[in-house]
């Protein structure tokens, strides 16, 4: 049985409330650390525990803290990226419903720690209904006196606020979160400088992960050293997966980091094997924007080792035969699947999702829209997907923020891997199960 450390309680009723919060522990970790810990303390347990960004990029936690500026005179914010947009993962939005207090108690250590009087919580506008209940729990906590002026008398003051976007995926990335925090169109901002000097309204600025702060509140209440012991190598501590697909136990998982990929998608613990006893064919690992993976490389490594459910071991091989944990968006394919039929629905999802501030995503996504659609309707050609390769790497590195990469990758790890199936859509059609019947998604 895993340890848990974020979702330990998430099946009490109530535990959404503070009182019950509050009954279960909740809130307990604040009151030490504030009475008893310097900002500077809580920044080193956090560094000593590995944690990493738990967003996609995996970015050490306690590393970009260290990063943030301190002038003098000027504010300090903490940003916490809600708006979860990446197709195949929810488990910030069940975090967010079932335990809102975790997230709550987290952003008021970290803003502690990170010297902001002011704190934000980013959430997309699909995800209205979930603000309504962070909304209800900051309340809670305002009255409680854990926000506002001299929290618990230590004379920290902390403003908490919620923001609703408008449903906007580019608004997942940092920058483009900050231009729509300060109600502007949600375009990725030019780096440098980076947000830890010039961020929310020109100030420093901290956006961290709702999974990631929540996990401040585990790791300052049983120290850096021992959340580092969970876990594998550089991948410490647990992580929250949104388990979806062909399988027979979708949901939401926290598991600690290393577990074998194989055992994940087979024990009964966890997804429970492939739906209807089907051989299982492919799986995204973490979002939509990561490259997919055939049975035989999402089980073992390219030295023929247990693929692990850990940064390092995904990511094994590079993207000739790895893929990235991201944001652990884990997507199970069975044999029926139609690769080629998905990777549209993707490309037609970061089409309509691009800014258009960058010409190579904005007409390269656009472009491969088209051909594979072209390909589905039994009109494509064999030097169609060559040109979909030569469109995706030029797209990948030429845009300012990764939702380039986000569109490109997919393409290029399914035509990698997949590609006599490609070839048979267009060499021998009739042989494609319902080929004119895949999802056409018009406007």
């Amino acid at each position: 049985m895993s340890k848990k450390l974020l979702l330990k309680n998430d099946h009490i009723p109530g535990i959404n409330t503070l009182a019950t919060y509050k009954e279960n522990g909740g809130y307990a970790v604040l009151t030490n650390a504030l009475k008893n810990l310097s900002p500077d303390a809580i920044v080193e347990e956090v560094k000593k525990s590995g944690l990493r960004g738990r967003g996609g990029a995996g970015f050490p936690t306690g590393m970009k803290w260290s990063f943030l500026a301190k002038p003098e005179g000027v504010p300090r914010y903490l940003v916490c990226n809600a708006d979860e947009s990446e197709p195949g993962t929810f488990k910030d939005r069940y975090l967010m419903e079932r335990i809102p207090h975790l997230l709550v108690e987290g952003m008021i250590l970290s803003s502690f720690a990170l010297g902001a009087n002011t704190s934000y919580i980013y959430i997309r506008g699909e995800y209205f209904y979930v603000a309504n209940i962070l909304e209800k729990a900051i309340d809670e906590a305002y009255q409680a006196g854990y926000l506002g002026k001299n929290i618990l008398g230590t004379g920290f003051n902390l403003d908490l606020y919620v923001q609703v976007g408008a449903g906007a995926y580019i608004c997942g990335e940092e920058t483009a979160l900050l231009e729509s925090l300060e109600g502007k169109r949600g375009n990725p901002r030019i780096k440098p400088p980076f947000p830890a000097v010039a961020g929310l309204y020109g100030c420093p600025t901290v956006v961290n992960n709702v999974e990631t702060i929540a996990a401040v509140v585990p790791i300052i209440e049983m120290g850096g050293e021992e959340y580092a012991k969970i876990g594998i190598g550089k991948s410490t501590g647990t992580k929250l997966i949104s388990a979806s697909g062909h399988i027979n136990k979708p949901g939401v998982y926290e598991i600690e980091l290393g577990l074998p990929v194989e055992e994940f998608i087979y024990s009964e613990e966890w997804c429970g094997g492939i739906r209807g006893g089907r051989k299982m064919k492919a799986v995204v690992a973490g979002g939509s924007s990561v490259p997919i993976l055939p049975t035989e490389l999402i089980l073992k490594t390219v030295n023929g080792e247990p693929r692990l459910m850990s940064y390092e071991s995904l990511g094994d091989g590079g993207f000739i035969s790895g893929t990235m944990l991201g944001s652990g968006g884990f997507i199970v394919m069975d044999e029926e699947t139609s690769i080629v039929k998905n990777l549209y629905t993707f490309s037609r999802f970061y089409h309509h999702e691009s800014c258009g501030q960058c010409s190579p995503c904005r007409e390269g996504i656009g472009w491969m829209e088209r051909i594979l659609e072209k390909i589905l309707d039994g009109r494509g050609t064999l030097a169609d997907i060559d040109l979909l390769w030569d469109i995706q790497s030029k797209i990948e590195g030429k845009t300012i923020c990764p939702l380039g990469e986000a569109a490109a990758w997919p393409v290029a790890a399914a035509i990698r891997h997949f590609r006599p199936e490609f070839e048979a859509y267009v060499t021998n059609p009739d042989s494609i199960k319902d080929i004119k019947h895949y999802y056409r998604l018009k406007n």
